[in-house]
């Protein structure tokens, strides 16, 4: 790792890693938590678990970041539930919730979860940081709705921006109790105590108690039994000795043993496996069935709620034969449904309103040079690890479900809705699960596994399969876009006007100055279920405005990093900008002229933070396909939490960015998906991989904000503009398709 000093004027330094130049983080001492977490764990064996101890409560009025995340845009994918999903609970609100154990372990509770994003290690820091202890010292536990504070879903890059202030806060206010405490029982000064390393020490008298001791002495039950005290002050950046330091995962080693279970590994009691009928295509609707052949076949229960049919048997096997039978006296009446070959065609002529026309129409005719633009972009597939899977049970009237969703609380609400019983009777467990990329919002599989629990009357396991996950699971949206501009004498932007139909409004508006500019999102009726995705609607917009930024580039007769340098007045966007031309030697390479090879450049903002890319293709001899050899990428989101799990965080985005440049889409005709197997939808494969350079740009002077969406968006357009500069076609399209570009 190369640390570059911080730069007085831009007030950052870069971090800088390539294949050769990656230190792993020094081991730390494991802790084995693994009995605080088995299924079958109860709120009363859980207290009994973490045993003597004072369990605080801090609750804070108001947790927010110094720097708030923007307003999310754009639709979930189901219902998320609970009032505002996204941000939690109404204030006041629970921002955390620590036990201090008699050994010193402090277990602190958050209702987020970790799907692979690294905020088990993050928000472990967090606490670790105000508490004054190594991060080993504490122990996280996360989503179980019955246990944790409601801190919203995990979604739109905002545990970062939010759930870390809050635990920092709420922890910070603990260790200011604990030392008021210490206070009083040594009639000192607050100011003349310090907290460190688990206790709280009178330097001058070379005093000392343990956290545990304090929190068992007479009056700390009263200490705690307040609200977090106004003013609570966190630890300044220049201060930090956890966060900011690269800190692994805190059950690395389970997961890579195989120990950790996930939600499709769940087990329980007297468990069934559990089987659902689906639609042969999109819209059908189910006129009749029967489920005779099931109940024949031995131990197999069948089950018919309406329309909702299933099956529940000993294993999976059986479970899967039963399903067959039922499934082949199914009758259906099915519906008319657009293929993907007219998708785009369909969702303009399809846009509620009308897709709207320029209001500067005058100006853009009158305009010294013009360029108008359409750019489509196909429905792709989130393509977890781990498809949806569920484990539900019910017991006296009260249902516990565990599963794989991105937001426990709102799936909760669902499922209290779905059986009409209060949400209170409802317990939502969220192991860590294996991917969600903004496609595990809704709570689907909880309810199905829940209503085949219930006619069953024993825990049933639920889980989806590939195809089901490709056919059944929400899609990233397909967008098509329009563009127009108008340049004048100078090369400058005089009009811009920008309308993508159907994907979203995330970063629909134009960093780049201009004359006159109206950007604008219009909703189509999408004739497949969509919702969230990693960077949501952004994934196209950024597509479509750094493509037509290069076109407009060469209209204007200026290299296409200069243009845009001279249209950005936004620091952070150049400044990630700048870097990644200079650290990819933009200048010598974007002149250079090698056979078959081309370069491009991109770059954007998205739930406040920056990104820029540049990339270099080869094409082959006879034209018609390419590989991506190199992508260079610089990323700024404030300062840094976690340096090796953000760069972790950006070389997955680069690589998930590239699939749907290379390849990925959803085909469908008839109202089926033609393509549900990873052997004909074909995400990144160890080929595809390029040389990847990542750069970050850490800012102290900022507050952190999340960086799970926004290194995604740059690498599509930078191919695609690459991939001009080198064939001479230019691409409007994704999957980029070199046979069709124009």
């Amino acid at each position: 790792m190369r640390i570059r000093p911080s730069d007085e004027a831009t007030q950052y330094r870069v971090l800088d890693w390539d294949s050769d130049d990656y230190d792993e983080p020094v081991d730390q001492v494991e802790y084995d938590f693994s009995h605080l977490f088995s299924a079958g764990m109860s709120r009363r064996r859980f207290v009994q678990v973490l045993g003597a101890g004072l369990l605080v409560t801090v609750a804070l009025d108001s947790a927010a970041p110094a720097q708030e995340a923007p307003r999310r845009q754009g639709r979930g994918g189901g219902n998320r539930g609970g009032g505002n999903a996204f941000r939690g609970g109404p204030p006041p609100k629970v921002a955390a919730r620590l036990h201090i154990g008699k050994d010193g372990i402090i277990t602190v509770f958050t209702g987020k979860v970790e799907a692979g994003q690294g905020a088990r290690a993050e928000l472990t820091q967090a606490a670790a940081e105000e508490l004054r202890v190594p991060a080993d010292r504490i122990n996280l536990v996360m989503a179980d709705t019955s246990l944790v504070p409601n801190d919203g879903s995990t979604a739109g890059s905002g545990s970062t921006p939010r759930t870390v202030p809050s635990i920092r806060q709420g922890a910070a206010a603990a260790r200011d109790l604990l030392i008021a405490v210490a206070s009083r029982q040594w009639q000192v000064q607050p100011a003349e105590l310090e907290a460190a390393d688990g206790k709280v020490i009178h330097a001058p008298s070379q005093r000392g108690q343990t956290y545990a001791e304090l929190a068992a002495a007479e009056d700390a039950v009263k200490a705690f039994d307040q609200e977090a005290p106004p003013g609570v002050t966190i630890t300044p950046v220049a201060q930090w000795k956890v966060l900011g330091v690269s800190t692994p995962r805190p059950n690395r080693r389970d997961l890579v043993t195989g120990k950790h279970e996930y939600p499709s590994d769940v087990k329980r009691p007297g468990m069934l496996y559990g089987k659902v009928l689906r639609p042969p295509s999109y819209g059908a609707q189910l006129t009749a069935v029967d489920l005779g052949p099931a109940k024949d076949m031995k131990g197999v229960i069948p089950v018919r709620d309406g329309s909702f049919v299933g099956v529940v048997a000993p294993s999976n096997f059986l479970a899967e034969d039963a399903l067959d039978a039922v499934a082949a006296t199914a009758k259906w009446d099915s519906k008319p449904h657009p293929p993907s070959s007219t998708i785009f065609d369909y969702l303009r002529s399809k846009a509620r309103g009308g897709v709207p026309a320029n209001p500067f129409a005058a100006d853009f005719e009158a305009g010294a040079k013009k360029l108008r633009q359409a750019y489509n972009v196909a429905y792709v597939q989130h393509a977890p690890m781990e498809p949806r899977a569920a484990v539900a049970e019910w017991d006296n009237g009260k249902l516990t479900v565990w599963t794989a969703t991105q937001n426990p609380f709102g799936v909760r609400s669902e499922l209290a809705r779905a059986f009409e019983i209060p949400e209170e009777k409802v317990r939502v467990v969220i192991p860590d699960f294996g991917g969600g990329f903004g496609g595990k919002h809704s709570g689907e599989c909880a309810v199905e596994a829940a209503r085949l629990a219930k006619a069953a009357g024993k825990p049933v396991s639920l889980r989806w399969t590939r195809k089901e996950e490709f056919t059944w699971a929400y899609f990233r949206p397909a967008a098509a876009i329009n563009a127009e501009a108008s340049l004048d004498g100078e090369g400058n932007i005089a009009t811009w006007h920008f309308v993508n139909v159907n994907s979203g409004n995330s970063a629909v508006d134009t960093p780049y100055r201009s004359g006159k500019s109206k950007s604008e999102f219009v909703q189509s009726e999408p004739p497949l279920r969509h919702g969230s995705y990693r960077a949501l609607a952004s994934t196209a917009n950024i597509f479509a405005r750094e493509c037509f930024m290069d076109e407009l580039a060469e209209l204007a007769g200026k290299d296409p990093l200069e243009f845009r340098l001279a249209h950005l007045g936004e620091p952070r966007l150049r400044a990630v900008l700048e870097e990644a031309a200079k650290r990819f030697d933009w200048p010598r390479r974007s002149k250079g002229k090698k056979p078959n090879v081309g370069v491009g450049l991109a770059c954007g903002t998205e739930k406040a933070s920056y990104v820029a890319a540049c990339a270099e293709v080869e094409v082959a001899p006879d034209g018609k396909s390419f590989k991506v050899r190199r992508v260079c990428e610089a990323y700024e989101c404030g300062k840094i939490v976690n340096p090796t799990n953000l760069r972790a965080q950006v070389c997955g985005a680069i690589v998930m960015g590239l699939g749907p440049a290379l390849r990925e889409e959803i085909r469908f005709e008839d109202g089926k998906v033609t393509n549900a197997a990873f052997s004909q939808y074909l995400v990144p494969r160890f080929d595809d991989v390029p040389q990847i350079d990542i750069h970050l740009l850490d800012r102290p002077d900022l507050p952190p904000v999340g960086a799970g969406e926004t290194p995604i968006v740059a690498v599509a357009p930078a191919v695609a503009n690459a991939l001009w500069r080198v064939t001479g076609q230019r691409v409007r399209e994704m999957p980029i398709r070199l046979a069709k570009a124009t």
